[in-house]
């Protein structure tokens, strides 16, 4: 018998559903935003792969909170995942900020 940190039994699922709804309604705009407007591709490129890296954050935390207590490393491969869940987080934010950077920087089309 496997023992996971104490949940309610629809939480987990309730969890990935709620974040994979919103997650696939950012992605849309983003995607539709950008084709809308190419000039500021950079800028859309960089806040996408700022949803992909806190998708990838947030599937390791979640990893994390349903993972085998009773396994022998159990402490350690929490630790690790929570660990590159933050790591990717940070990153994730930094990619968030210098896309916000090159989405205020104006162009030639703007001052026209």
């Amino acid at each position: 018998m496997h023992e996971h940190l104490p949940l309610e039994a629809e939480v987990m699922n309730m969890l990935i559903g709620g974040f994979s709804i919103i997650m696939f309604v950012a992605i849309i705009t983003i995607i539709f935003l950008w084709r809308k407007n190419r000039t500021k591709s950079a800028a859309f490129l960089w806040i996408f792969v700022h949803f992909a890296s806190l998708s990838i954050a947030v599937y390791l935390s979640l990893k994390a909170i349903s993972f085998d207590i009773n396994h022998p490393m159990a402490s350690e491969e929490i630790s690790l995942l929570l660990g590159e869940a933050g790591a990717l987080w940070g990153a994730s934010m930094i990619c968030l900020l210098v896309g916000i950077v090159k989405l205020s920087k104006r162009t030639e089309d703007d001052i026209i």
